[in-house]
């Protein structure tokens, strides 16, 4: 592997995990309103729209390091994407313990796709496709390669307290009283946010009702108020998220398909990485993520450790999960 490059390194910011996996910072296709990063018009992306979490999952219990092979593997982690850095610290301990030297980089998704397409860094842990990063993977997939899908069901949602009253997005319309007459959204700028504006709102008829947006951070700061005080509310969500892992919530029923579709979560390599490392490679192919073992992952790093100790969150995890990583070794693991 090529050592990174001190510019990419520089950009590097790490920041609160509790940021939405929608920010527009971290996105790059338009059907969820994320940045455009430019690139070709090639569709490479529509080549993933289908995640098959089996696909090329095998026993690699009798693989083992070549002798000659390149111990040292980086991981990037998008900032702010919880799910991400969940990812990336579980094969950071899957890998180490099978002999490698892997490091994890957090950076933003525009210079974690090019260090990872420039070969610079070896592997991206969360690209969610078709749509969320289509520009991205339309720019680079040719200068990728493709490392397993972990997650088939990804999306954005509004969600509400379990024991509250509403059902489906329709709801909201009806029981406005009953939740303050408003939704609490999340950055202004962010792709949840937009696709709420151009299509969830006006199909359902919300416009009579406060949608705020201010930070994902005080979205959350509302749902764990009203969820201590057994009080309604309805925040926009996606997963997965830790907050399904803490509280007890109901993801709004959209018939009328005004948020986004379900997309597939990949592992995306540096070119000839399953080459130079194929017992790493099927690792990563043989990831698969249960949504609610994720979520309690996330939440563990979150709520527990504040986002800053990441490998001893894992530790305390796989503890408490000491199958999953034989599971994983040995292509047995489940959605």
């Amino acid at each position: 592997m090529k050592k990174a490059k001190l510019g990419i390194v520089a950009v590097a910011a790490a920041s609160m995990l509790a940021l939405a996996a929608c920010n527009t910072s971290n996105t790059g296709g338009t059907p969820v309103g994320g940045d455009k990063s430019g690139g070709s018009n090639d569709d490479i992306a529509s080549k993933y729209a289908k995640c098959d979490v089996e696909a090329g999952v095998k026993d690699a219990s009798s693989m083992k390091i070549d002798s000659g092979e390149d111990k040292k593997v980086t991981i990037t982690a998008f900032s702010g994407w919880a799910e991400s850095a969940a990812t990336a610290y579980v094969m950071k301990d899957v890998l180490t313990k099978e002999g490698y030297q892997p490091k994890v980089e957090t950076l933003d998704a525009a210079p974690a796709f090019t260090a990872v397409a420039q070969g610079d860094y070896d592997m991206l842990s969360d690209v969610w496709l078709p749509s969320t990063h289509k520009d991205y993977i339309d720019k680079y997939g040719d200068k990728m390669e493709p490392q397993g899908c972990w997650f088939d069901s990804a999306t954005i949602e509004i969600a509400v307290p379990s024991y509250s009253p509403a059902k489906s997005i329709g709801d909201l319309k009806t029981m406005a009283d009953k939740y303050n007459n408003e939704i609490i959204g999340i950055e202004p700028g962010a792709g949840e946010t937009k696709t709420m504006q151009d299509s969830t709102i006006p199909k359902y008829g919300l416009d009579g009702l406060k949608f705020k947006t201010s930070s994902t951070s005080a979205m959350l700061r509302s749902l764990d108020t009203a969820y201590k005080q057994h009080k309604n509310v309805a925040v926009t969500l996606w997963s997965p998220h830790w907050a399904y892992s803490k509280y007890d919530l109901r993801k709004l029923k959209d018939p009328k398909d005004a948020m986004s579709g379900t997309e597939g979560i990949w592992n995306f390599s540096r070119k000839g990485f399953t080459s130079d490392h194929p017992l790493a490679s099927q690792l990563f192919k043989n990831l698969v993520w249960p949504e609610d073992k994720l979520n309690e992952l996330e939440n563990l790093m979150v709520q527990k450790y504040d986002n800053k100790d990441p490998d001893k969150a894992v530790a305390e995890w796989l503890k408490k999960n000491p199958d999953f990583e034989k599971q994983l070794i040995a292509g047995q693991l489940k959605k």
